[in-house]
C-alpha cells in the first residue's frame, strides 16, 4: 500500500535541464518543491579521474540500464516490436542531472521558421507542398516569444560562442567568448567562405573562461580534454544541471531531490492532477506525493509513457489519425540525420585527439527554410559542421575504404591515417509523419508489470532526400579543404529503424500547439485538459529542427516556470488568460 506524504506546492518528475530549471526558478520564489529522480545522486567529485573509455564509452556507465528499464521498437505497425537492450542503440541518460550531464554541450537556438512551420510553409509554397501524412504544425508561440528565455538559459549555462551571421535577432551576445580555433576548424571555415557560405564557431556549453552565472554558480574553464559525450565533466567546466540549476535549487532550502524514485503514475481526480505515485527502487516502498502542481520533466519516452499509463489525454491512433498522446515521434538518428563526408590527407596532419564536445564550426546557409524548397523533394534543412570533439583511441580507427580489416596493411594504414583524416557532417531536420508514433506495448512489461513504451518509426523519402542533398554539400566542403581522398557517406534505400535508436536526440509524444484538437499542451507546456499538469522537455516538440534540442528545452523550461508561478497565483489556462487580456 502506498504511503501518503505531506503535500507540496510542486512535484517534478526528473532532474535534467527541464526539471532542474523549473525546480530552481520555483524554489527561488519560495515554493516548496519535491523532485523525483529514478537514478542515483551524482556530483562532480564522482567524475574526477574518470576518463575511462571502456567504462563510459563502451559500457555506458552513465546511461539507463536497458536490461531493467527500456522500450520496444519496430519499423511499421504490422511488425512485432522488440525490446531495445544495448546502450549503443539508445543513449538515454539517468541519475542526477539526466542527459544534461553526459552531453557534448552543443547549443543552438531553433529558427523562427520552426515555431511556425506549417503557417510559414503554406505562406511560401502553398498547402500542396506538405506531403500527405506529414503532420507538421505550429508550436503555439513564436521565436520572439521564446527569445528572452533563450537569453536567460545562455546566461545560466555560460554559453560560449559568437552570433550566427545569418541567424535571427538576439537581445544580447553570448556571455562567454567563442572556443579556440584549431587548424582544421580554420581549414573548414576557409573552404566554406570560398564557396560563399557563412561559417561561425559552434555555440558551446564547454565554457571558455571561468564564469559565474546570474544565480552565483561558478563554471570552470574548459581544458579541451576531449572526454565530454557519455562522460561527466572532471573539471566542472561543461555546464550541466548538477553545477548550475540543481545547485541553485538546493541552496534555497525549498527544494528536495529524492533519488531511486521511479514514478509510474500521475494521480488525478475530477480533471486535476493530485500528485505522483512512485516506488523507492531500493526498498520497494510505494509512495504518494500530493502536490498542487505536477510537472513531468523526464525524457520523451518517460513523459509519454507516464501520460499513457496514467490515462491522461487521448492516445494517438495511427489508423484514424485521432488522439494526441504518442503522436509526432521524431529524432536525430545517426544513420539518417548525422551523415557527411570523410577526407583523408596524405601531407597534412591534425591533432584529432584533443578537443571538446562542442569545439568546432558550422554554417547555416541551408538551415530551416533558408533554402528555397520550391523545386526540391523535401522540406526543412540542415546545418553543416566540423567538430573537433576529440577522437578516443578505442572507438576510433578510420582508414580509407577497401582497406583490409586486419593484417599488416590495416595496421600500417591505421597508424598512417590516425592524424590525417577529418570529417564534415550535416545535421538535418526531422519531420513528423502519421505512421511514426509511440504507444503501450501489448507484450512486454517492466518490473511492476506495467507495459513498456513501444516506438514505431520508419524512415521516409523525405528523410533520405534531405540527407542526400546535405551529403553533397559536405562533400564539396571536404574537397575544398584539400583532402586527397574524399568518401561521402551513403544513404541506403532500405534503411529502416531496425530496432535501433543510435542517438540521444528524440522529440514528440506530448506535443504543444495552439489548438487542443491537435496538441496536448499549450505554449507554456501546460495540459489543455488538466491545467495544473505541465509536461516539460523535448516531448513537447511537434517536430525536430536541424539543431540539437537542449537550448530549446531549456528556454521552454524557463517559460514554463514563469507560467507555473502565474498559475499558482491566478489559476486557469495561461493562454486563455492572455487571449482574454488582449481582447
Amino acid at each position: 500500500m502506498a504511503k501518503k506524504l505531506k503535500k507540496v506546492d510542486v512535484a517534478i518528475i526528473g532532474s535534467g535541464w527541464a526539471g532542474g530549471i523549473i525546480g530552481a526558478e520555483l524554489s527561488k520564489k519560495g515554493y516548496k518543491v519535491v523532485a523525483l529522480e529514478r537514478g542515483e545522486d551524482r556530483e562532480v567529485a564522482d567524475f574526477k579521474g574518470e576518463k575511462d573509455e571502456l567504462r563510459y564509452s563502451q559500457r555506458y556507465a552513465l546511461m539507463q540500464d536497458l536490461s531493467k528499464d527500456t522500450m520496444t521498437s519496430r519499423a511499421t505497425k504490422d511488425e512485432e516490436a522488440l525490446p531495445v537492450r544495448t546502450n549503443k542503440n539508445a543513449i538515454l541518460g539517468t541519475d542526477k542531472g539526466g542527459s544534461g550531464v553526459h552531453w557534448n554541450g552543443v547549443n543552438f537556438r531553433y529558427r523562427p521558421y520552426d515555431f511556425e512551420i506549417r503557417s510559414k510553409t503554406i505562406e511560401r509554397y502553398g498547402e500542396s507542398k506538405i506531403p500527405e501524412g506529414m503532420t507538421i504544425q505550429d508550436w503555439g508561440l513564436t521565436y520572439d516569444d521564446l527569445e528572452p528565455y533563450y537569453d536567460k538559459y545562455e546566461k545560466t549555462a555560460g554559453i560560449s560562442g559568437e552570433p550566427n551571421p545569418i541567424g535571427p535577432k538576439r537581445s544580447d551576445d553570448y556571455p562567454n567568448v567563442p572556443s579556440l580555433e584549431t587548424p582544421s576548424i580554420r581549414l573548414f571555415k576557409d573552404a566554406s567562405e570560398k564557396l560563399g557560405y557563412h561559417p561561425y564557431q559552434l555555440p558551446t556549453a564547454n565554457v571558455t573562461e571561468q564564469y559565474t552565472n546570474p544565480d552565483g554558480e561558478t563554471i570552470n574553464a574548459c581544458v579541451y580534454c576531449a572526454f565530454c559525450e557519455t562522460y561527466g565533466c572532471h573539471f566542472g567546466a561543461k555546464a550541466d544541471p548538477i553545477i548550475t540549476v540543481l545547485k541553485t535549487a538546493q541552496k534555497t532550502g525549498n527544494y528536495e531531490l529524492r533519488y531511486n524514485a521511479y514514478a509510474h503514475r500521475i494521480l488525478h481526480q475530477n480533471g486535476k492532477a493530485t500528485g505522483v505515485l512512485y516506488t523507492d527502487t531500493l526498498t520497494g516502498q510505494e509512495y504518494e506525493q500530493p502536490a498542487d502542481v505536477v510537472v513531468a520533466a523526464g525524457f520523451i519516452f518517460s513523459n509519454t509513457r507516464l501520460m499513457l499509463l496514467s490515462k491522461i489525454g487521448t492516445p494517438y491512433n495511427p489508423k484514424t489519425r485521432e488522439g494526441i498522446i504518442g503522436k509526432n515521434f521524431t529524432g536525430h538518428f545517426s544513420n539518417i540525420n548525422y551523415l557527411g563526408a570523410r577526407g583523408f590527407f596524405e601531407k597534412k596532419e591534425f591533432n584529432t585527439f584533443m578537443g571538446a564536445g562542442a569545439l568546432g564550426a558550422t554554417f547555416d546557409d541551408f538551415a530551416a527554410d533558408d533554402l528555397d524548397h520550391t523545386d526540391l523533394d523535401f522540406l526543412h534543412g540542415f546545418e553543416v559542421q566540423h567538430q573537433v570533439s576529440g577522437l578516443r583511441p578505442i572507438e576510433n580507427n578510420f582508414v580509407p575504404s577497401g582497406t583490409p580489416s586486419w593484417g599488416k596493411e590495416f595496421k600500417d594504414k591505421s597508424i598512417h591515417y590516425a592524424n590525417r583524416h577529418l570529417y564534415v557532417n550535416a545535421l538535418t531536420g526531422t519531420m513528423p509523419w502519421d505512421h511514426n508514433y509511440m504507444d503501450l506495448d501489448p507484450t512486454y512489461t517492466d518490473f511492476r508489470g506495467d507495459p513498456l513504451l513501444r516506438v514505431t518509426n520508419k524512415y521516409t523519402d523525405q528523410d533520405k532526400n534531405l540527407m542526400r542533398y546535405a551529403i553533397d554539400v559536405c562533400t564539396k566542403i571536404m574537397k575544398e579543404m584539400g583532402a586527397d581522398t574524399v568518401e561521402p557517406d551513403k544513404v541506403e534505400d532500405d534503411t529502416e529503424f531496425n530496432n535501433s535508436y543510435t542517438t540521444g536526440h528524440f522529440a514528440g509524444g506530448v506535443i504543444m500547439g495552439d489548438d487542443p484538437a491537435t496538441s496536448a499542451l499549450n505554449s507554456y507546456q501546460q495540459m489543455w485538459e488538466m491545467d495544473n499538469l505541465f509536461v516539460a522537455g523535448a516531448s513537447s516538440f511537434p517536430h525536430f529542427g536541424n539543431y540539437n534540442p537542449t537550448e530549446t528545452v531549456g528556454a521552454l523550461a524557463y517559460r514554463t516556470a514563469d507560467g507555473i508561478d502565474r498559475y499558482l497565483k491566478e489559476g486557469g489556462l495561461l493562454v486563455q488568460a492572455e487571449q482574454t487580456a488582449l481582447s
